[in-house]
């Protein structure tokens, strides 16, 4: 696949005059689909609620910056500087649903689709079941990601030197998995079969969760910062490089002796990654603010974004996959209808 550059009016399929601009007005951290409508999460204080009309409405989230967010679908989470952990609907309205005692950094966030919560400030981890029951646990070291397993309330929890499984409604003592080195992230494959986390250093490791037999996932020239599960798990595509890094998934050794899929090439790291949810399609943000999207099957690509003047920090895809929203770190935004 050769490449190209989508600056200079390169032969590349284009929908770039079909995206819908909109003027958030801030650096976008991340951004979720409450359904139709889109929720960008601003770097500090706020988030932009755009309706399927394209009418933005400014909501104040937080007191300072916005450190970590998660959505269910239904609300998008959020933990903040400001000690609080703040849930937003698609009509705007804020709740707090915690706030540090010691008014610490919540600095990490993940929902449980039965609308259990978990969220991290420091070394502690805290649970709160959808009937409201709260447990904690004291990690190690500091939280560096969180992530529930898609069966059963089981949270695992990235720190230094591994991860922590925890059962939060067990007195079973929890399982660690083990592996030098700062891990930042945290995922599980959608069929529960194997647990993967990011790194302080370029590089992924990752658990056979059956035997705990581990997966050695490198060769990256930057620290992976953005990663998703393709439609059916069957492939992970990860950020941290000039193309998107999809990890195969579909045998029962993963991605064992197995090199990754290498797609999107361009001069300029991709920043952001986000799967279509029914198909195997995928969209790329790049550090120059490309955008581009990807058929998994055979690499073809279609431009959506010409690169700008920042990195891509925010994709996602609606429900339904009819819509992709993006957001750059200068508060540039659009969304494009397929």
């Amino acid at each position: 696949m050769k490449q190209f550059d989508p600056g200079e009016g390169a032969s590349i399929a284009s929908i770039t005059d079909k995206v819908r601009p909109l003027a958030v007005g801030m650096p976008i951290s991340s951004v979720y689909f409450l359904g139709e409508t889109a929720v960008f999460v601003g770097a500090e204080e706020s988030a932009a609620i755009v309706g399927a009309d394209g009418e933005i409405s400014r909501v104040d989230i937080h007191g300072g910056a916005v450190l970590c967010a998660a959505s269910d679908g239904a609300r998008v989470v959020t933990g903040g500087d400001d000690g609080k952990l703040v849930a937003l609907n698609a009509k705007g309205e804020v709740s707090v649903l915690a706030t540090d005692a010691k008014r610490r950094w919540i600095d990490n966030v993940a929902l449980h689709p039965d609308g259990a919560v978990a969220w991290s400030a420091g070394k502690t981890a805290y649970v709160r079941s959808g009937k409201s029951e709260e447990k904690t646990f004291d990690m190690p070291s500091t939280v560096g990601g969180l992530a529930f397993a898609p069966k059963g309330l089981r949270l695992a929890v990235a720190h230094y030197n591994g991860v922590t499984l925890w059962f939060p409604n067990m007195a079973a003592n929890p399982e660690f998995l083990e592996w030098a080195g700062s891990h930042l992230g945290v995922t599980f494959s959608p069929d529960n079969k194997f647990l993967v986390t990011t790194m302080h250093e370029p590089a992924l490791h990752g658990w056979r969760l059956a035997d705990n037999r581990h997966m050695r996932m490198s060769g990256y020239p930057g620290r992976v910062r953005s990663i998703a599960w393709s439609a059916g798990g069957k492939g992970l595509a990860t950020s941290g490089a000039d193309t998107v890094i999809i990890w195969p998934f579909t045998s029962k050794d993963g991605p064992m002796g197995k090199e990754p899929a290498m797609l999107a090439p361009l001069q300029a790291r991709v920043s952001a990654v986000s799967c279509h949810p029914k198909h195997d399609i995928l969209a790329a943000g790049y550090s120059d603010g490309c955008v581009l999207m990807v058929r998994i099957e055979d690499g073809a690509e279609i431009l959506v974004r010409r690169r700008g003047n920042a990195a891509v920090s925010a994709l996602a895809w609606s429900p339904k996959g009819s819509l992709l929203a993006f957001g750059t770190e200068d508060g540039d935004a659009g969304m494009v209808e397929l």
